[in-house]
């Protein structure tokens, strides 16, 4: 039996009418059709794509490691600022804690309103380093950092391992005074040593003894002897002060000698 063309070929059902018929009025029938089209397009015209097309990367992809928060306002981070930011490689003998602390000093010096200076900070980082330490910022997985925070642990944990700090905390506890080394020497060698690792977990107390302990015997009378009898008998900040003191006066000096001279006349 043949079917007229005045016959529908499917029978109309009043209920899906009166559905569309609402949303028409409601203007989202056109949002249904695009997005039903986007889906199943999409496959079609991906299986169109010629392989040079699919080599070349989508310009939507995201290629920074750092996902960025949103913003009040807009962030320009000017020449000056750039060429002002220390530089780190990311080789083994450099000094990370001191580049933190510099890269700090820069970024505290603007203050734009409405943004913080992690936020700054976050954006001027990249910009601090090179070489071997670019390349890693660059093979970091794309969002994987989301704050100041993120990056600066990061940062530690690939150049400062556990072993390192290790190493720097043994020598903090052992450091020594060496024969011949003046006060001042050994007071400066002393603050390097514990500034080249921020996360040394010493307290203020133990670092004073350490440095007290290491002292060789005439320095270590000349500070009991500042100290009215015992350093022992100060606080840690009081002790540490009265140290800081001392290595200024001497140095003033730079002769053994005549510090001792000087000591024992008072």
């Amino acid at each position: 039996m043949t079917r007229t063309s005045e016959e529908p070929l499917f029978e109309s059902d009043p209920e899906i009418e009166r559905t569309l018929r609402v949303l028409r009025n409601q203007g989202k029938v056109s949002e249904v059709v695009e997005s039903n089209s986007k889906y199943s397009s999409s496959p079609m015209a991906e299986n169109s794509k010629t392989m040079k097309d699919l080599a070349i990367l989508d310009d939507a992809y995201q290629y920074s490691c750092i996902a960025y928060p949103k913003l009040t306002r807009d962030v320009e981070l000017r020449s000056g600022l750039i060429h002002l930011l220390p530089k780190f490689q990311g080789l083994s003998g450099e000094d990370l804690n001191r580049h933190l602390h510099e890269f700090h000093i820069v970024c505290s010096t603007i203050k734009p309103q409405g943004i913080s200076e992690e936020d700054i900070k976050l954006r001027a980082f990249p910009f601090s380093l090179t070489g071997a330490a670019k390349d890693w910022l660059y093979y970091l997985p794309t969002g994987h950092v989301t704050s100041w925070i993120n990056m600066k642990k990061a940062f530690l944990e690939k150049f400062f391992s556990a072993s390192r700090t290790t190493i720097i905390r043994k020598n903090i506890c052992g450091i020594q005074q060496v024969v011949g080394e003046a006060l001042y020497d050994y007071w400066e060698r002393f603050k390097k040593l514990c500034s080249s690792c921020s996360q040394h977990q010493i307290s203020e107390q133990l670092l004073v003894q350490y440095f007290y302990e290491g002292l060789l015997p005439m320095d270590r009378s000349m500070i009991d002897a500042a100290a009215g009898g015992a350093l022992v008998s100060k606080t840690p900040e009081q002790a540490r002060e009265l140290i800081s003191n001392i290595v200024e006066n001497s140095q003033q000096f730079g002769n053994r000698a005549l510090i001792t001279r000087g000591v024992s006349e008072t």
